[in-house]
């Protein structure tokens, strides 16, 4: 075949650069003679390999820093551990202690055996291919009430087809319908404008990081222990991580105080503090705020001129009668503080609550508080992505508007949201008193979320052992423990933890008639592990 005139120019100007390169090396110019100009014009040419010893163009000494920086211990080592030890169970039953692996790292329900909820998908499968809505077998096959929602949702689709783009923000109907939940569930109003559409609550943290993070003298105040999306985002925007303490002592409380000690000793760093993060109900620490301290926080951040970013994609899952869910927007509102008084984001997910839709990755932030030309430039970014998954935004929208009384699902949907969450507040329940029976190891309760965040207190001789191993001393207990029962948690040190302390988190996920096993394998491993390293 002939070649393309393009290809016989690219052959001698290369051949030429090669010429050009060896003379120059051979035969440096004479300090009379002009330097031949083409060599630097066209530097850009040469391969970084030539410059050092590895054979690719691209190694981890030449990446984006910030990426080496970034972690995100849920899906860390321990976890590449287990699904190697899942894959050799497979390849070889009987080889190992245990004849399956339990994963208890991740907040990632339906995974573990979690139904989604009836209604939902109904309205989802209907969406998604709606010529079925005309047909009369759908009748006996979807509830009225999936049905007319379905209707509704196709209508306010472009091209009435869940494959279309939508708005940056997401289908303007869907946001109507969010932020009409927001209003219902808060008392006061809620803008339709105001909500970005998201794949997940993660990249609309990633949004606000990018947004606010300049350089690493920005910073970040966050909760240690923390959610390692924070420290992950802050790490890959270049901004720097500001911690503030939560008190194990008072049930994770967080305190005004400590927030204060923290800013003033970012400030006296030369670090510019521009954003709060607030985890409620806590991962991985289970805590739900009073509503009094939320008050104490939204004050904290008027007066100290910080965004206040609130996570608040737990706020089902709340299991103690005595506590109850109190959004910040609400909080802030109920204070007499508006649009103009103070930075609010908030964030919610499809992934968490009672309905664990992880893999349909819908989410949103209501932006609140920011000037008209800041609010441009969210959507810009938005609009860089075109949208989130339309899929995710339809669901976000149900989460927001589940049926109501009189809806022909309402009573299946409500069993099965009843069910799922009281079934979660039993399984915290167990893990939490078996946590307390072990030698060594303190727990607080599980107020809300889908973690508990045992501290351990491990003998010097293990964490001796550790050392020798190159190890943090909860990640070598942690392996030890995948390795003897086949259990995955996640070590403290990947969450944050005050310095000397030891801690894990476990989520409590697991269908309910595994809970006793990982109740016995558990005990069973840390009585032999004590014993071991006993001083």
């Amino acid at each position: 075949m002939r070649k393309s005139a393009a290809d016989r120019f690219r052959h001698l100007f290369n051949r030429s650069l090669l010429i050009l390169r060896h003379h120059h090396h051979h035969h440096p110019p004479s300090p009379s003679l002009t330097p031949i100009p083409s060599l630097s014009r066209f530097r850009f040419f040469s391969s970084t390999s030539m410059a050092s010893d590895s054979p690719f163009p691209v190694t981890a000494s030449n990446i984006n820093p910030k990426v080496l920086k970034c972690e995100y211990a849920v899906r860390g080592e321990i976890v590449t551990l287990a699904q190697n030890l899942q894959k050799d169970l497979q390849a070889n039953p009987g080889s190992h202690p245990f004849d399956e692996i339990i994963y208890c790292n991740i907040g990632n329900p339906q995974s573990l055996g979690q139904a989604p909820i009836t209604f939902f998908r109904e309205v989802l499968a209907l969406c998604d291919h709606p010529t079925i809505l005309d047909k009369s077998e759908t009748q006996g096959l979807f509830s009225a009430d999936s049905i007319e929602r379905a209707w509704q949702i196709v209508d306010q689709i472009p091209g009435r087809a869940t494959g279309a783009y939508s708005h940056s923000q997401g289908v303007k109907g869907l946001r109507d319908t969010i932020a009409a939940g927001i209003e219902e569930r808060d008392g006061f109003p809620a803008n339709s404008d105001d909500i970005f559409m998201t794949d997940g609550a993660s990249p609309a943290v990633h949004n606000m990081m990018q947004l606010l993070l300049r350089s690493e003298s920005d910073g970040i105040l966050c909760p240690i222990p923390q959610y390692p999306l924070y420290s992950a985002s802050i790490a890959l925007h270049g901004g720097s991580l500001v911690p503030y303490y939560l008190n194990e002592a008072t049930g994770w409380g967080l305190e005004i105080p400590e927030l204060k000690r923290q800013l003033e000793a970012a400030k006296s760093k030369g670090i510019n503090v521009r954003a709060l993060v607030v985890i409620n109900p806590g991962n991985p620490t289970g805590q739900v705020l009073a509503e009094e301290n939320q008050r104490d926080i939204v004050e904290f951040c008027k007066q100290e001129g910080l965004v206040l970013l609130a996570d608040e994609v737990y706020q089902e899952n709340v299991y103690v009668p005595e506590k109850k869910f109190h959004s910040f927007k609400k909080v802030s509102r109920s204070m007499g503080y508006g649009e103009n008084d103070i930075c609010l984001v908030s964030f919610q997910s499809v992934s968490k609550g009672y309905h664990g839709e992880c893999g349909k990755r819908g989410g949103y932030m209501e932006v609140t508080g920011f000037t008209p030309e800041v609010r441009e430039q969210i959507y810009k970014v938005a609009s860089v992505n075109l949208c989130s998954n339309i899929s995710g935004q339809i669901l976000a929208s149900l989460v927001m508007s589940p049926p109501k009384v009189g809806d022909e699902s309402y009573e299946s949907f409500m069993a099965e949201k009843e069910n799922i969450l009281a079934s979660l507040a039993r399984r915290a329940k167990t893990l939490e008193e078996a946590f307390n029976k072990l030698e060594g190891v303190t727990c607080n309760k599980a107020e809300g979320a889908m973690y508990l965040f045992p501290q351990i207190r491990l003998p010097e001789k293990a964490i001796k052992a550790a050392g020798t191993a190159n190890t943090a001393p909860d990640a070598f207990y942690c392996k030890r423990l995948l390795n003897a029962t086949g259990v995955v948690v996640v070590p403290g040190s990947g969450f944050g933890q005050v310095p000397g302390t030891w801690h894990f988190r476990c989520t409590i996920l697991p269908q309910e008639d595994k809970i006793p096993a990982i109740v016995s394998r558990l005990t069973e491993f840390h009585e032999k592990f004590m014993d071991e390293f006993r001083d």
